[in-house]
């Protein structure tokens, strides 16, 4: 690697790095050749200090000018790496780092952007607002990065970025950093990037050997009171809890807070107020347990995670594979709890042929026991299937008119009794969790 300047040797040692990791290496030699970069690498890999050690070597922190825009997809994720270059100031004095997110006092941020930072942290939308009012100006950027650019995209957000892009006046160093390469992506790449150097760090995805992959059966339980009955069964120093939804998100929060529980959550639904105060307690380890969503946690770098949680399977297994590798790093042990209904067999048999191995466990009597996993139960879905073939097989001896017509029918009959049974199955299954909210028994 070329030499780097002696102050970001001081802000390498500031940060406590014994070496760097690969990506970090890659992208300095790479902004040392003023060349665009698309780094793909996981969580954890040190992508932030990979795009933040470059920034260092070029920007001229006597300069009061716009240097360095960095995009990243939500509030809590520009707040962590506002956290992050803060240090810098500790090296650099005369560096002004700025964050720009919604939910923050417009009038206030338009006037300290008259004093102009070298660098610019923020989300899309915002960056966007503040660039078409001209109130952030953008002439002398000479590095752009876009962080976490899959998840951009996936949020819609990468239009607000094309947006600044298609008005700039020169074109600006590129860095796209991104946990995996989408197609979607790959036009946006094309377009403003140019021959830009392709870093990506081989990983299998977060499985670490020192990753335990243990199935809990929900069995007729909740989530949430399946996670109560394992809490005593182990000790995490910190643990994040994922949930499909906010719903369960809130109902676990509750649940854990309740039973007096060093417990935050995050979601989506949290005003800018509260997402603040969680993140920077998440960061403080202030929290033994953390309730989140995949969308309100994705792309945090929280260390120390001993134990995840996942409350049943999100629609993207990818997502799963996320959540596990958020423990078990630096070769440390971690442990991945999967609770599991019916309806998450099959995502699990998926997830069994990538390679990932699961071993089945309950917690009973104060000791954890291996036992079998529990298989969806026979009856609705084979019944049905059952009455259909029989309508589909009788002998046509006799055929009468009309008679593929009635078969069609008789199918449609036994299809819409099942899914009434099916509806008012799941009515009653919420009435029932209803009454349970609001402490009544039923």
């Amino acid at each position: 690697m070329k030499e780097i300047k002696e102050k970001t040797q001081e802000l390498i040692e500031l940060y406590g790095f014994k070496r760097l990791t690969d990506v970090q290496v890659a992208c300095l030699e790479a902004a040392k050749k003023d060349k665009d970069i698309v780094a793909i690498s996981s969580t954890g890999t040190g992508k932030t200090h990979a795009f933040l050690l470059p920034i260092v070597e070029k920007v001229d922190f006597d300069k009061e000018s716009t240097q360095v825009v960095i995009s990243s997809p939500t509030r809590e994720l520009a707040l962590q790496l506002y956290d992050v270059f803060k240090e810098i100031k500790k090296v650099y004095k005369n560096a002004k780092i700025k964050l720009l997110t919604g939910g923050s006092d417009n009038k206030r941020i338009k006037e300290s952007l008259k004093r102009e930072p070298q660098i610019v942290i923020g989300t899309p939308g915002r960056l966007r607002d503040l660039y078409e009012s001209g109130d952030l100006r953008v002439d002398h950027t000479e590095i752009f990065v876009v962080d976490e650019a899959d998840m951009t995209l996936e949020f819609g957000f990468l239009e607000d970025i094309d947006k600044i892009f298609a008005k700039m006046v020169r074109h600006p160093e590129v860095m796209c950093f991104s946990a995996t390469l989408p197609e979607g992506l790959r036009p946006f790449i094309k377009k403003y990037l140019e021959d830009p150097d392709i870093i990506e760090v081989k990983s299998n995805e977060g499985f670490d050997p020192d990753i335990k992959h243990t199935l809990i059966s929900c069995r007729h339980m909740s989530y949430e009171d399946a996670l109560v009955s394992i809490l005593k069964g182990f000790k995490p120093y910190t643990c994040i809890i994922f949930a499909n939804d906010r719903t369960t998100c809130e109902n676990t929060f509750n649940k854990l807070n309740g039973l007096g529980l060093s417990v935050g959550m995050l979601h989506g639904g949290l005003e800018q107020r509260q997402r603040k105060r969680v993140l920077k307690a998440i960061m403080h380890h202030d929290y033994t347990y953390l309730v989140a969503t995949d969308i309100a946690a994705r792309g945090l770098d929280i260390e120390g995670v001993t134990h995840v949680v996942s409350l049943g399977l999100p629609s993207d297994l990818s997502f799963y594979i996320h959540r596990a590798g958020r423990t078990g790093r630096s070769g440390k042990e971690g442990t991945c709890f999967l609770l599991y209904k019916d309806e998450d067999l099959k995502g699990i048999a998926s997830l069994r042929q990538k390679g990932i191995e699961f071993k089945a466990m309950a917690f009973k009597g104060d000791t954890w026991k291996e036992v079998k996993v529990r298989q969806k139960p026979k009856g609705k879905d084979e019944a049905l299937e059952k009455e259909i073939a029989k309508t589909l097989h009788r002998k046509k001896e006799k055929v009468k008119p009309n008679y593929k017509k009635k078969k069609t029918q008789a199918i449609e009959k036994i299809k819409r009794k099942k899914r009434q049974e099916f509806i008012r199955q799941k009515i009653k299954e919420e009435k029932k969790a209803r009454y349970k909210a609001q402490g009544r028994n039923k």
